[in-house]
């Protein structure tokens, strides 16, 4: 089983993720949050294989520093970046606080 949180601002999105995740046996979601604030915590502390996360995220912590301190803590987990922007110096600073890979929304 592929345990997965989810941190993006968007509920319906989280909604539909979830939704989605929900018809493949392989997955579970097993948390998620609306910013980084509540969601960096949240994820450490469910210890996720991945965590699809939202590039752009509303209060302190942007989605890149929040890759960051995942990063740092849970170094088995995969950070994989959600975006609806083709900004190439957001995603290589992304890459470089330890994500994996992106998907563009």
């Amino acid at each position: 089983m592929i345990r997965v949180f989810l941190i993006d601002d968007h509920a319906l999105f989280r909604d539909g993720i979830r939704s989605l995740m929900s018809y493949q046996d392989d997955f579970e979601v097993v948390g998620e949050a609306g910013d980084a604030d509540h969601g960096v915590p949240e994820a450490i502390k469910a210890r996720p294989d991945i965590v699809l996360m939202d590039i752009d995220l509303p209060g302190g912590k942007d989605g890149i520093m929040a890759t960051r301190q995942i990063s740092l803590a849970l170094p088995e987990t995969a950070v994989i970046m959600l975006t609806v922007h083709d900004d190439t110096e957001k995603l290589l600073s992304a890459l470089k606080a330890g994500a994996q890979g992106y998907l563009v929304k």
